[in-house]
């Protein structure tokens, strides 16, 4: 028995060793999930968003890029809290800057960085993912290599910076070393009640496939700065269709 328990206790120190270096960190006593997602970081090991990892983004119509760089948004609000500057290298630019701002997010802390050659926006975000000092390097490509990916990865498990890579062509999909994958689509928004204008943005996000840990598929809201899980219940008196907004 007691060597049983010995080597459960072995098997159990090199998962976590495996994940530290795959960018999955535990959470320490009495902090929160560090992206503000929620029940969606419940899908990762240790419940936690990895920072220091690649995270790939399929934007395979202009309405999910659109929806993605929304999310993405969110996502930066809380990577930038603490003052680093962000990259976000393209060779065909689909975010507007300015739009950043509902997100909570000044664009004039981002560095935009328009190519000409595909390559050469891997080669730029490789550079930068060695720079300890940022808090995210997103890039645009219409595809990338297993090997590519592996680079980008490595390079982050090193500097701890956040890489975020949008895929926009269909038909160049392939295995990557990336840590997630993810599809972001836009849903309806919900106007409040007797309040004018347009609603909140709305997303579906799905977690296609996650390093150790468990994909699944999410309706939230960013309202207030924050990230909402929007929930919904069929009444039993009444037969209605209830929403509810969790905070993230």
């Amino acid at each position: 028995m007691v060597q049983q328990s010995s080597k459960k206790e072995i098997i159990s120190q090199l998962q976590k060793e495996i994940h530290l270096l795959q960018g999955f960190k535990s959470l320490r006593t009495g902090t929160n999930g560090n992206v503000g997602l929620g029940t969606i970081e419940s899908a990762f090991p240790n419940s936690v968003f990895p920072k220091n990892a690649i995270h790939e983004f399929l934007t395979l119509v202009p309405e999910h890029a659109a929806a993605c760089n929304g999310f993405i948004g969110g996502i930066l609000h809380k990577l930038m809290k603490d003052g680093g500057a962000c990259l976000w290298i393209s060779a065909s630019r689909s975010l507007f800057p300015p739009s950043l701002k509902l997100f909570g997010v000044e664009p004039d802390r981002i560095i935009f960085i328009d190519l000409q050659r595909e390559k050469d926006v891997l080669w730029a975000m490789e550079e930068a993912l060695k720079c300890e000092g940022l808090a995210a390097v997103i890039a645009e490509v219409r595809e990338i290599s297993l090997t590519a990916s592996r680079r980008l990865q490595l390079a982050v498990e090193k500097s701890g910076v956040t890489g975020l890579v949008l895929r926009n062509d269909a038909n160049r999909l392939s295995a990557t070393a990336c840590v997630a994958r993810w599809q972001i689509k836009p849903i309806a928004s919900q106007l409040e009640d007797h309040m004018p204008g347009v609603g909140f943005p709305r997303w579906n996000v799905e977690l296609l496939k996650v390093r150790n840990g468990n994909p699944g598929k999410w309706d939230i809201e960013w309202s207030a700065g924050q990230f909402r899980l929007i929930t919904k219940n069929i009444s039993n008196a009444n037969g209605l269709l209830e929403e509810k907004r969790n905070v993230g």
